[in-house]
């Protein structure tokens, strides 16, 4: 009997077995001959141009109430120096632009101190750059504060001539430890460096994360940064967070479009077009100095005039060098790297094997960017 039970019970556990195949059989079947053959290369989608305009027309609402709150975010201003000074980070999120709202405070409520601004929301960033312009600034400020107290100091770098501690030859161990070892009297001294969208595409792995900890922890380095990705507290552990960046969190919203941010991403469903490449290439540029736009403008002009040629960098220095537009190489470097970050020039290799500047517009494209800028 026992035996017969056990057979019983296999039996039993066949049949289920099987009932169980033939419905997940039954469900793979009605769902294969329910998928669409559509494919998303067949969506007709609108002119990247195109919806950026329709978009550009949308007409802001409830600007009394969105006045007032902004008018509400200057009373607190003095707070937020009280931070800086205190030697916290100011972390700004909430929905909406911030871009406008951090550049007032620190355009009104910064005038005391030199500030320099990185916008996170670019595609690259290079990140030395940055360091390096911070270095810059604070051994300015170093030696004027120097030469008005008419005191000699003693720091790691300070009493050697700056031509002997070039920034730019300098790696970025080097110039982080510059930053955080060098000595000022002023105990309430310090330059502000302001990121908008510290979560940006070109700011968002862990090496360059790491590298703006510790130069946020620097004794003469504040930081004000904005985020608006959902995940962007994931970047930082707990070290990161409270001890080197130190943040000071507030909330911010403005509900203010994200125009100038947006951009430089593509939109969702939409073709991207060459009218939008030169528009940015165009804003870019006009944001950029003088002899940034007309080293550019030497490209350009060979670029159009060899259409099937790339421009050696020698080639580039001695024609701005002879214009009086860079006076050595490594200012000439700085403003194609510049370019390079934002795309608006490319490495490309000539026929004779020799590594060119490429400049990657249409002759069309290329010739309208002139003409805007100029």
């Amino acid at each position: 009997m026992g035996n017969n039970g056990n057979w019983e019970g296999d039996d039993e556990e066949e049949e289920e077995l099987e009932h169980l195949r033939s419905y997940f059989l039954s469900k793979e079947l009605a769902s294969s001959a329910k998928r669409s053959k559509h494919k998303l290369t067949d969506i007709n989608v609108v002119d990247e141009q195109e919806l950026r305009e329709a978009a550009s027309q949308i007409l802001p609402k409830h600007e009394i109430e969105v006045n007032t709150l902004m008018d509400s975010y200057k009373t607190i201003y003095p707070e937020w120096l009280l931070a800086l000074r205190c030697g916290f980070g100011l972390l700004m999120y909430g929905f909406g632009s911030k871009k406008a709202l951090i550049e007032d405070f620190a355009s009104t409520a910064l005038t005391e101190y030199s500030v320099v601004v990185v916008n996170g929301y670019l595609q690259t960033i290079n990140l030395k750059q940055v360091v390096m312009a911070l270095a810059e600034v604070l051994w300015d400020q170093v030696k004027t504060k120097r030469a008005d107290k008419k005191r000699k100091g003693r720091a790691s770098y300070g009493d050697l001539p700056k031509s002997q501690q070039p920034f730019s030859s300098q790696s970025m161990e080097d110039l982080l430890t510059f930053l955080d070892q060098v000595e000022i009297e002023d105990g309430d001294f310090f330059v502000c460096i302001v990121i908008h969208n510290i979560d940006g595409p070109g700011l968002r792995d862990t090496e360059t994360q790491q590298y703006l900890a510790r130069l946020a922890a620097c004794a003469h380095i504040r930081m004000v940064a904005s985020i608006d990705h959902v995940n962007a507290s994931l970047f930082w552990d707990k070290n990161m967070a409270h001890t080197q960046f130190n943040w000071c969190w507030f909330h911010v919203p403005t509900f203010a479009p994200y125009k100038v941010e947006g951009m430089f991403n593509p939109l969702i469903l939409a073709h991207g077009s060459a009218n939008q490449f030169v528009k940015t290439a165009t804003i870019v540029l006009l944001s950029l100095t003088r002899n940034a736009q007309s080293v550019f403008k030497v490209l350009a002009e060979h670029q159009l005039s060899h259409p099937e040629e790339g421009m050696a960098i020698n080639d580039l220095y001695s024609v701005c060098r002879e214009r009086f537009l860079v006076s050595s190489l490594v200012t000439l470097n700085a403003h194609l790297t510049e370019f390079k970050d934002h795309e608006l020039v490319k490495i490309k290799r000539n026929p004779d094997g020799q590594d060119c500047l490429h400049i990657p517009l249409t002759a069309e494209a290329l010739q309208k960017v002139m003409l805007d800028i100029n």
